[in-house]
């Protein structure tokens, strides 16, 4: 598989696109005036603790107070166990025997604000190096899930001798990452000292500064392209700043020697994002539809509480029969929703609604090709089968903005519902308020302002029904059309 990452720089934009065999796979926009803060750390203070919902609001200098559950508060585990396993099937230390009001509280963010909620915090620090990420406050070593389960003892006891002992100076939890796995000991050596360094200067400026203060940014998108979305796949980095690539090159070569290999300046008189039409995708990534190869296509809804996904057969017959249309049609949907769930970086539950099939075999093949596309993802994914409804249900972490929720906002004129009334229901409203204005008061004359259609209404089809009202109330109702009007907005002046 060959995979492009291209980076269109600008001094108010980073753009990231990963391109998989010519298809735009993954988008990252980074704004330089709406950085994302998760890996930051900052000394927050407690503004109001929660009992009945097990939480804390933290306030950590941003517009609305983060959020901190019990289950994120971290605890120091017994005989150096990971936490997930030290804690597991004990409850937790009620929140209020914890945290009080007033109190400041070194926190990290794990999750950006998203709509109207407030960033989601841990007590539990962890910071990324290169080949490591370091848990400061744990005294556990372990080694990524994704290194094959054989390799992973012997990694372990020659990193946990790297690491040594409080007794000796050392000591501190560590996780070794997947691109570690051929890493010298040397290499991971140069990696704890970095991250110990790190954390000893994080301490030092939460002792000095006073509360609300950042005391360490995570690394913007661009590093973060060479230490997290390089992988062995990957065939070129092209960059289109000469000033931001020789910046990278400086990184890479400290930090990930591999991945600094693979950039190159990109001098096309073409802007780069147009090697792949990527412009375009984004523009398609940010509607309802989205067209199959065979004919089908996929409607994506985003709501609040859940994203649905419906997949339709269209225009595709191509199959010998009914069943075997449906079949192929899904199957290709699979593929296709995996991507979209990238490429729209879309999170939490999400139900995709697959045409009916009778046959268990199309079903498992179905469910099959869609979980075998879920692994390619770098975000944590869960599925599950087809229920009762023939719905499949998953979840995706959600960690930062979607692509629609950073890119657009809600319409000023139906304010997000995608729907507006009709301009005859607009009528039929301004007939009754001015019915109800003509009971309370007593003027000379009614004067409706309102949307150009709405008066064309009136001056057409509605005109019988507003003539009948202006003898019914006595008084005469003139119209006055206003084009910076929304269909459903309206005045009414007493003259």
């Amino acid at each position: 598989m060959q995979q492009d990452i291209l980076i269109n720089w600008s001094p108010q934009e980073t753009r990231v696109a990963v391109v998989e065999n010519g298809a735009v796979q993954e988008l990252h926009v980074e704004r330089t005036l709406e950085r994302g803060r998760v890996g930051n750390i900052y000394l927050g203070r407690v503004s109001r603790v929660l009992p009945g919902m097990q939480s804390a609001f933290i306030d950590i200098g941003l517009e609305r107070a983060a959020f901190l559950h019990v289950a994120d508060v971290w605890q120091r585990q017994e005989g150096g166990e990971a936490p997930m396993f030290a804690r597991k099937g004990e409850p937790p230390v009620p929140i209020e025997k914890q945290v009080f009001e007033g109190q400041s509280l070194m926190v990290q963010v794990i999750k950006d604000p998203i709509g109207s909620k407030g960033a989601r915090l841990s007590t539990q620090i962890s910071i990324a190096g290169r080949l490591l990420v370091f848990l400061p406050q744990d005294d556990h070593v372990g080694v990524s899930q994704k290194i094959p389960a054989g390799e992973r003892d012997a990694l372990r006891a020659r990193l946990q001798a790297l690491v040594g002992d409080k007794a000796s100076g050392g000591g501190g939890g560590f996780i070794l990452r997947t691109n570690g796995e051929d890493a010298s000991d040397e290499e991971l050596a140069e990696d704890i000292a970095y991250l110990r360094k790190t954390w000893t200067g994080i301490r030092q400026a939460a002792m000095r500064l006073p509360p609300l203060s950042l005391l360490y940014q995570d690394l913007n998108l661009l590093q973060r392209v060479l230490r997290d979305i390089v992988s062995e796949d990957t065939q070129g980095i092209r960059i289109d700043s000469r000033e931001q690539f020789a910046a990278l090159q400086q990184f890479g070569r400290e930090f990930m020697p591999a991945a600094a290999a693979k950039l190159q300046l990109y001098k096309g008189e073409r802007p780069i994002f147009d090697l792949f039409a990527i412009d375009e995708e984004i523009a398609r990534a940010l509607g309802r539809r989205v067209d199959l190869k065979s004919g089908g296509y996929l409607i994506v809804d985003q709501t609040e509480a859940l994203t649905t996904i419906d997949v339709n057969t269209g225009g595709y017959v191509g199959a010998r029969n009914f069943d075997d249309t449906i079949f192929k049609t899904n199957l290709e949907a699979a593929g296709a929703i995996a991507r979209q769930l990238r490429l729209r970086n879309l999170g939490g539950i999400v139900i995709a609604d697959f045409i009916d099939m009778l046959r268990e075999d199309h079903k498992s093949a179905v469910l099959a090709e869609f979980k075998k596309q879920l692994a390619r993802d770098r975000v944590k994914t869960m599925v599950g089968g087809f229920s009762q409804l023939g719905l499949v249900e998953m979840t995706r972490k959600r960690t930062r903005e979607s692509l629609a929720h950073m890119l657009c906002e809600p319409c000023p004129t139906c304010h997000g519902v995608g729907e507006v009334k009709t301009a005859r229901s607009v009528c039929y409203d301004i007939l009754r308020e001015v019915l109800r204005e003509a009971r309370q008061f007593n003027p000379r004359e009614f004067r409706v302002i309102a949307s150009p259609k709405v008066v064309e209404l009136f001056l057409d089809e509605e005109s019988q029904h507003l003539a009948g009202l202006s003898d019914f109330i006595g008084k005469p109702i003139s119209l006055q059309s206003e084009s910076s009007m929304g269909q459903e907005q309206y005045d009414i002046v007493l003259i």
